[in-house]
């Protein structure tokens, strides 16, 4: 959806006479991959900004508020105590907040962690883990706060946040699909991956707005959209490990084609816990020396001496 043009002599007109919306686009843990397909509306842009007052959206302006908002888009899951508080505060100071992105509606790849695993990511990532403080678990926007509206993907698609900027303007309810990917593949007339290639694929579950990239290409689904309303999960999985089409498929790699992108969300995550397929990665610490050698400095990078690669 492509907004209007407004004529060249109106806009500052316009900027004067009316009270245009103040919009906000935060983040929080997540790779600002949504931040950037904002970006790359491009022609969208100005007119976006000719009827929004973009009052803080660090990847485009040097701008900063700390509110108030009449929308605020977030990106990122809560992965920090110090995020944790400040969702809270936007919150408060926010009309209409809106989660974007798998991070910020579903916890995206790094809920996948659970708090027995906690400390050997932590380490694993981080050379003196004992310098940043985590939570536990990585969680969605609305296990904190309310969420009012929700735009899906990995990365979003940025026509869904015009659409739904467009029905703020308007008083109208946005209109987001809520369809399975394989109806974006009739439209688009793509083969099924799954009955010419026996590739399994999650799109028969998987809310479109991707436009069906990934079967346009010849591969299954990974699930970026995270799952449908009322998608039958659990018969999908089943087909995959017992099915005629790809029965014999290994009901732990089965497990691991739902611990994706929205793994996090209880319906995906359900089957993959089922299954016993949540993806299991050896995990050795990273190498530098922790702050118990240093207290007044930073950490010192190098190999650690009991570091069975530092005798190779």
């Amino acid at each position: 959806m492509q907004l209007p043009p407004v004529p060249t002599a109106q806009v500052s007109k316009r900027a004067t006479t009316l009270n245009r919306p103040r919009v906000g686009v935060v983040k929080f843990a997540s790779c600002d991959g949504c931040q950037l397909t904002i970006l790359d509306l491009e022609d969208e842009l100005l007119a976006l900004t000719e009827r929004f007052e973009f009052v803080e959206f660090a990847e485009a302006t040097s701008r900063r508020s700390s509110g108030p908002f009449d929308v605020l888009f977030v990106e990122g899951s809560i992965s920090s105590p110090e995020q944790a508080v400040e969702i809270a505060r936007l919150r408060a100071a926010t009309k209409t907040l809106v989660t974007i992105g798998a991070c910020a509606t579903a916890g995206g790849i790094q809920a996948l962690r659970t708090a027995s695993e906690h400390e050997a990511f932590r380490a694993a990532v981080y050379p003196a883990p004992a310098f940043v403080e985590s939570l536990a678990v990585a969680s969605p926007i609305s296990s904190y706060v309310t969420v009012d509206a929700e735009l899906r993907g990995c990365p979003i698609d940025a026509h869904q946040l015009v659409e739904l900027l467009t029905a703020v303007t308007t008083g109208r309810r946005p209109q987001l699909p809520d369809q399975a990917v394989c109806l974006e593949c009739k439209r688009r007339g793509l083969e099924c991956v799954v009955v010419t290639r026996g590739e399994p694929c999650l799109g028969p579950v998987t809310q479109t707005g991707c436009g069906a990239i990934c079967p346009g290409i010849g591969r299954g689904c990974y699930g970026c959209f995270g799952p449908r309303e009322g998608a039958n999960v659990d018969g999908l999985a089943s087909w995959f490990v017992d099915g005629p089409a790809l029965g014999g498929l290994k009901r732990e790699d089965v497990g691991r084609l739902f611990a994706g992108f929205t793994g996090a969300a209880q319906p995906f995550r359900a089957v993959t816990d089922r299954l016993g397929g949540r993806p299991q990665i050896p995990l050795r610490p990273a190498t530098a020396h922790g702050p118990e050698h240093s207290e007044h400095t930073p950490p010192v990078w190098g190999t650690r001496p009991e570091d069975p690669d530092a005798r190779r």
